[in-house]
């Protein structure tokens, strides 16, 4: 089932990050990423600093091949960068891993970033190359993508739903189990402790959401 996360970096760790340590007080939005053989291509706007400024920031980037004016609306500008792939960073994985940007924003305090793949494996294999690199992302969401939320979805909350969704996909609610709370709590980045709490209310929740739904349709 098609996935999307959320992960944050901080602003030091992502290439566009280079901006802040001269533009504290610039907000950055990739508007989109074009995969191509040796570079990436990053489309961005640019709020709370002149054009010149920008460019003058990327002089001495080890990354930057070209960046390059698009547009400029009010005070917001366009700006187009190519990015070398040999500068191994989040935005050489993604293309490395084939995982498509969904959209990204930048301050000087970190990074978020929005990734889709086709199923949890693609983003587990995202996460687990950005290990290897050592990159420090975090997740802070993870959700399948669904037409429609139903009652019992919308009762949880995004990490009950991410743990509980995890538990189910890798078999823990199997006779014998198939994963360890350990295990889970591997995978999600947090504790056991946190896993088991993360279950217990989300499974209560969603015993309560369900048999309300029953009463309500009962009547």
């Amino acid at each position: 089932m098609a996935t999307e996360a959320t992960f944050t970096v901080p602003s030091d760790q992502f290439p566009l990050g280079s901006v802040f340590e001269r533009l504290p007080d610039v907000t950055i939005e990739l508007e989109r990423m074009i995969p191509a053989r040796d570079v990436v291509v990053p489309y961005f706007w640019v709020r709370g600093t002149p054009v010149d400024d920008i460019e003058d920031a990327f002089d001495d980037h080890p990354g930057v091949v070209e960046i390059e004016l698009i547009d400029s609306v009010a005070d917001e500008y366009l700006l187009r960068v190519e990015w070398s792939l040999e500068y191994a960073g989040v935005l050489s994985t993604l293309t490395e891993t084939k995982l498509p940007l969904v959209k990204a924003i930048g301050t000087n305090r970190e990074w978020t970033f929005d990734v889709r793949g086709d199923d949890r494996a693609d983003i587990a294999d995202f996460q687990q190359r950005c290990r290897e690199l050592d990159i420090p992302i975090t997740l802070t969401k993870l959700h399948a993508l669904t037409p429609i939320e139903t009652e019992a979805e919308a009762a949880l909350t995004e990490p009950q739903q991410e743990a509980v969704l995890l538990a189910y996909e890798r078999g823990y609610f199997n006779s014998p189990r198939d994963v360890t709370m350990a295990e889970l709590g591997d995978e999600l980045g947090i504790t056991q402790q946190a896993v088991a709490s993360r279950l217990r209310r989300g499974i209560d929740r969603l015993v309560g959401s369900t048999l309300a739904e029953i009463s309500t349709r009962s009547q």
